[in-house]
């Protein structure tokens, strides 16, 4: 069974300042309007609610404390955030109206994770913040999610201290934040399908710590990708999979979609549904435990290309029950 996390207090708005990063930070609240419209009853029975922000213990078992108190500094977040008017607001303010609901998302990664370990499968309608590092937030990532419910799961001996992890990422950035987070985690295997050519290119160690790292141009078709995707990932799972896997985390960011500002590829919404399908496919064939998280996503249309995906995958593994 399918299970969906989302909290309404994931949502950030914030006098209108929200407006001024490209990112449609009410996009969670909006997936899951349309996600319940498409599946009705189901949908409720599929939702699972974070219970509280994740807490300061959780956040210090990835970030280091001196990061968490450079957060209070306006600059510092404006910075990480790329949100430059910031720098002129309270921290408080900041704190509450903007950090608050990423603390909230990165709980709802870590109940995701839980609810994997249970129902097999778990999405999260936000996280994914794959820029930010132990130390330092950037690229509008603040926590590291993903690493953080990882580090939960092991400490709640929710999965073994020897099983690996796989971390599969089709965001259009390259996830340099979870490369740093397991730089020397060798129970953590990452495969990265990304845009070769823009943020963070410069990260030449993130981008050797990728085990099986496929990097993509705009010249790339949806037949390629999709193709590319196929052809890879079966082998890369294969490859894992000769110890015991606890647990898989999907990022599946939608800037890949033809008309993303930031992205510079150019799938279509047809090709970002099946590559969703295709990722949850091969693990969940394998019995990996999955949860996806939602990342980037720079249009109007993100919140409409995630909910499809969700829609998609829910039928699909409603029909694989049968």
């Amino acid at each position: 069974m399918l299970c969906v996390v989302y909290s309404r207090s994931y949502n950030i708005g914030f006098y209108g300042l929200e407006r001024l990063h490209p990112f449609d930070s009410r996009k969670y609240g909006r997936a899951w309007k349309r996600i319940r419209r498409k599946l009705g009853a189901r949908a409720r029975q599929m939702r699972m609610k974070p219970d509280r922000p994740a807490s300061r213990d959780e956040l210090l078992l990835v970030h280091t404390a001196e990061y968490l108190a450079r957060l209070r500094d306006p600059q510092v977040v404006a910075g990480a955030l790329e949100v430059p008017q910031l720098r002129r607001m309270p921290g408080w303010m900041i704190d509450w109206h903007v950090l608050r609901p990423m603390r909230w998302a990165t709980r709802g990664t870590i109940v995701a994770a839980d609810a994997a370990i249970d129902c097999g499968l778990a999405v999260n309608l936000s996280g994914g913040y794959h820029h930010a590092k132990p130390d330092y937030g950037e690229g509008f990532s603040i926590y590291a999610d993903v690493a953080i419910a990882v580090a939960a799961l092991r400490e709640q001996r929710r999965i073994a201290e020897s099983d690996r992890v796989v971390y599969v990422d089709t965001d259009v950035h390259q996830g340099n934040g979870v490369c740093h987070c397991f730089m020397n985690d060798d129970r953590v295997f990452i495969f990265d399908v990304f845009n070769s050519r823009i943020y963070p290119a410069y990260d030449v160690n993130a981008r050797n710590r990728v085990d099986c790292p496929i990097p993509v141009t705009a010249a790339c078709t949806d037949a390629e990708y999709l193709r590319e995707l196929r052809t890879r990932l079966p082998g890369f799972l294969d490859s894992v999979s000769n110890t015991s896997i606890g647990i898989a985390f999907y990022n599946a960011g939608t800037d890949v979609f033809a008309s993303d500002p930031l992205g510079g590829l150019n799938l279509s919404a047809d090709a970002i549904r099946e590559r969703d399908l295709i990722v949850i496919r091969e693990l969940r064939r394998r019995g990996i435990p999955t949860v996806m998280v939602l990342s980037g996503g720079y249009t109007r249309e993100s919140y409409q290309l995630v909910a499809n995906s969700v829609v998609a995958i829910a039928k699909d593994a409603e029909h694989r029950e049968e």
